[in-house]
């Protein structure tokens, strides 16, 4: 750092942004209580916490060398991810698209040791029911009645766990005693009432299963499948009840607004562009070496544009480098702007 003092951590920091996972401590060591008004007693705890992998989504979306220092971090970003982490309050996260919003959530769970993101990508057609759980009924009564035609006079009713599955959004809210990393991507596109309708679960932090609640008098546990591959949860009475709050990242492109009630429950971060030298630690987490004057010309050509054209995402940019370090880049060729310009088009729907 050329005799520089290296940056000290504020010391109530426990993500710092870099992405390396914590050494010779553990989230459950360091996280303080919940506040109060934010504490919950779901249950049953599991045996143990076992991380869920994430079979390298981690490695894709943020490459697998960790070159992020405290010179490469956004101080106010990590306060905020660092509050959400204290009060247990979701972090709605607004910026241009291509800015890293998304890429926050992934950062948190690899640092923190938290396991795979559970990803709930929003739609116009998303509704609060559909991210909680799904009951497969007419799979069901289709097995029933299949199993009345093998064995007349057997029992007729299979297992209701057998064809309910719980979604991102339920399976993040299952009782552990760390939380679970939830990605809520572009709730903006989103129908006007799922952000109001998500206000009593963020508050509670439990939902019923009707379904479930129903039978609760003749089977009180019932096993369901999750949003993991091949894992599985109890459900005791119908409920699922969080322990650990989760680490929820709400992503926003800003195409609306949203219901202040809902805003009062979130911490608000802004995304803000990346610049040069983290433009080129994000190249070389990658493993495309921004040192070679070629790649370093690429990524100031590539601020440029960026500036020109309102935002570019930055996946743009690791597209470009990618492709010169492939041998596509020639300084004399003719080639290389024809294809970074087309690679770097401005984004809309008009092809000039």
């Amino acid at each position: 750092m050329n005799g520089e003092k290296r940056p000290e951590w504020p010391s109530w920091w426990i993500y710092r942004g870099t992405g390396r996972p914590l050494r010779d401590a553990s989230l459950a060591d360091l996280l303080p209580p919940a506040p109060p008004w934010r504490a919950f007693t779901g249950g049953p705890l599991p045996e143990e916490d076992i991380v869920a992998p994430d079979e390298g989504e981690a490695a894709r979306r943020l490459g697998s060398e960790h070159r992020l220092t405290a010179r490469h971090v956004d101080p106010h970003e990590i306060d905020m991810v660092n509050a959400a982490l204290y009060l247990r309050r979701p972090l709605l996260v607004t910026g241009r698209p291509g800015s890293g919003k998304s890429s926050l959530a992934y950062r948190v769970a690899r640092e923190l040791g938290l396991g795979r993101v559970l990803r709930w990508p929003i739609t116009s057609h998303t509704t609060l029911k559909s991210g909680l759980y799904h009951y497969d009924a007419i799979g069901r009564a289709q097995a029933a009645g299949a199993r009345s035609a093998a064995v007349p006079g057997g029992e007729v009713e299979p297992p209701i766990g057998d064809y309910l599955r719980l979604g991102e959004l339920g399976t993040v809210f299952l009782p552990r005693r760390l939380p679970r990393v939830l990605l809520i991507d572009e709730l903006d596109k989103s129908e006007a009432d799922l952000p109001n309708d998500l206000l009593s679960l963020f508050e509670d932090g439990e939902f019923s299963i009707p379904e479930l609640v129903r039978m609760r008098s003749r089977t009180r546990e019932v096993e369901v499948f999750t949003a993991d591959a091949d894992a599985t949860a109890t459900v005791v009475d119908g409920r699922v009840r969080c322990a650990a709050f989760p680490f929820v990242v709400i992503t926003s492109n800003g195409d609306r607004d949203f219901p202040p009630a809902f805003l009062r429950r979130c911490l608000r971060l802004e995304i803000q562009e990346p610049n040069i030298e983290q433009l080129a630690a994000m190249v070389a987490a990658h493993a495309l070496d921004p040192g070679d004057s070629h790649r370093s010309r690429i990524i100031e050509e590539f601020v440029s544009r960026s500036e020109a054209y309102g935002g570019l995402p930055v996946d743009k940019l690791l597209e470009a480098v990618y492709l010169a370090t492939s041998g596509a880049y020639h300084e004399e060729g003719d080639s290389w702007p024809r294809l970074v310009d087309a690679l770097w088009r401005q984004l809309n729907s008009v092809v000039p």
